[in-house]
Parts: structure tokens; C-alpha cells; sequence
């Protein structure tokens, strides 16, 4: 698709960083220590639930303006996930020390990136960097994404809302706690069919 002409060194559209989807990342990044602060600090849960909203949305809203715009970059590939995973890792953080959360989801689902993280040498090792994130895993953090904001509001309010409130958000947890453990699975067999294929070369 690119012309592989008349290109100056390093002006690769790949290699951008600073594109609309990018800065948005970016935004969200910067979202999250605010969103730590106003959760365990003030305890002004619904301020933080909006920022958590707002960093779904941005979420959502920047892979569709890298396609839009044709401005998907290897930046964006990398910081995207980056940033997902930091504000998942967070928010799961947060919410055991505030009880909002059973410490056994917190266990199960930092647990699963931990060991996805320990992958990462063994990729190395073959010449790979962090294999492309699967659709199955930004689906089942956009899940945990809904659920967060829920678990705040159904910890914020009573009667009938907060009974919907809550339903919605197991619900929502319910499946962003399956999808992202099997994500994670089919991350391992990706990882483990990568490292088979390249063996008979580096052997």
C-alpha cells in the first residue's frame, strides 16, 4: 500500500508517533495516575468514574481514527495495549484495596499477565517482540472497561439504580474475567506455534 519510493529516511508513517490516535493514548496514559488519586485519595468515586468512562471511549475512539485517518502506527500498536493494560492492572489494584473487588479477581487477573509477561524473554530470544494483540483480548478489556465504572456507580448509590447498576456490572465482569483468561490462552499457543515454526530455522 505504501510507495516504496521518494521516501526520506525515517519518515515511515509506521514509525509515527505523534498522530491523533497516538495523543489520545497518550491522554489516557496520563488519566491514570489522576484516576488512582481521585479512587484512594478524596475517595471522589465519581469523578474517577468518569474518568474511567472517558479512557473507554477514548479506548474505543482511537482505533477507529487510526483506520479512518490511516494513521495506524508501530507507536500505536505498542502504546494502545500498553495503556489498556496499565489502566486494567490499576483500576484491579485500587479496587481490592478499596473492597470494591474480591482480591481473588484481582489475583486471577493480574495473574494471567504476569504470566503473559514472562513470555516476553522467550520471544526475544527467537527475534520476536510482544506478539500483535488479539481482537478476543481488546474485546474483553473493553468488558472490564464497562464493568469498572459500574462496580463505582453500584458502590455510590442505592435503590433500583444500584440494583441495576450492579447487575450490569457482574455481568460485564463475568465476561471480561472469561474472554481475558481466554485471550490469554490463546496468547500461549500463538507464543508456542511462534517459537515451534522458528525452531528448524535457528536450530
Amino acid at each position: 500500500m505504501q510507495p516504496s519510493h521518494a521516501q526520506p529516511e525515517g519518515s515511515d508513517p509506521a514509525d509515527r508517533l505523534l498522530t491523533v490516535p497516538n495523543v489520545l493514548s497518550l491522554l489516557r496514559l496520563a488519566g491514570v495516575p489522576l484516576f488512582l488519586w481521585l479512587l484512594l485519595g478524596p475517595h471522589y468515586d465519581l469523578l474517577a468514574m468518569l474518568v474511567l468512562a472517558l479512557s473507554g471511549l477514548t479506548d474505543w475512539l482511537d482505533g477507529k481514527l487510526a483506520r479512518l485517518l490511516h494513521q495506524s502506527s508501530r507507536w500505536g500498536a505498542l502504546l494502545d495495549p500498553a495503556v489498556d493494560r496499565l489502566y486494567t492492572l490499576s483500576t484491579l489494584l485500587a479496587f481490592g484495596l478499596r473492597g470494591i473487588l474480591p482480591w481473588w479477581v484481582v489475583a486471577v487477573l493480574v495473574g494471567r499477565d504476569v504470566v503473559l509477561s514472562l513470555t516476553l524473554p522467550v520471544l526475544l530470544r527467537y527475534g520476536y517482540g510482544p506478539l500483535q494483540v488479539h481482537d478476543l483480548g481488546k474485546a474483553a478489556t473493553l468488558c472490564l472497561l464497562y464493568a469498572f465504572p459500574l462496580l463505582l456507580l453500584a458502590d455510590n448509590v442505592q435503590g433500583w439504580l444500584q440494583v441495576v447498576a450492579r447487575a450490569c456490572a457482574v455481568a460485564f465482569t463475568g465476561w471480561g474475567v472469561t474472554l481475558y483468561l481466554w485471550s490469554g490462552v490463546l496468547y500461549l499457543v500463538q507464543v508456542r506455534l511462534t517459537v515451534r515454526a522458528t525452531r528448524p530455522r535457528t536450530g
